[in-house]
């Protein structure tokens, strides 16, 4: 395991891992489950995924130069179902991870005390990277959470089965 100590690199890893498990939950899911809404004031992995997608073209688009909070977005209709297909989702799921992902890329270590805005509310680079990865972990978690509860007896884990640490340590151990 690669380990680092440069922020942007760091931020990055994580980023990737929440993607990675969000698209692993996804993927053992049909359009129909992904459309589930499991209570009235809740959201399908569909609408989360949306939501996030919008979430991300906006923060990231022009990061460093406009606000986080761009005029163009329509937050509210995020949460609308409009049934895409489960390719047309994973499309707006790619699009907004590839627009997080240049961005970050294109960063610099000096730029991360850089002020952005969110909202009009300042934050260094460094504070608005941070505030992303707690939201993108949050709403990963809500999609794994969901897609375990639609999958039930189903559910192939992302990480160590139950009754399964010591097995899990022993060989990491070897």
């Amino acid at each position: 395991m690669k380990t680092s100590t440069n922020q942007i690199e760091s931020a990055l890893a994580l980023f990737k891992q929440y993607k990675s498990l969000g698209e692993k939950a996804i993927n053992q899911l049909t359009d129909e489950e992904l459309f589930h809404i499991p209570a009235p004031e809740s959201n399908s992995i569909y609408l989360i995924v949306k939501h996030m997608s919008g979430n991300m073209q906006s923060r990231w688009t022009n990061f460093l130069t406009t606000d986080g909070e761009k005029p163009w977005r329509n937050r509210d209709q995020e949460f609308e179902n409009d049934l895409l297909s489960k390719d047309e989702l994973m499309k707006l799921w790619e699009s907004g991870w590839a627009c997080l992902l240049n961005t970050l890329n294109e960063l610099t270590p000096e730029q991360l005390a850089s002020i952005v805005y969110i909202r009009q509310e300042p934050h260094s680079v460094l504070e608005a990277i941070n505030r992303q990865i707690a939201h993108y972990a949050y709403h990963i978690g809500q999609i794994v959470f969901l897609a375990k509860l639609l999958k039930a007896d189903n559910w192939q884990t992302l990480s160590i089965a139950k009754g399964k640490s010591n097995d899990f340590n022993n060989n990491m151990m070897k």
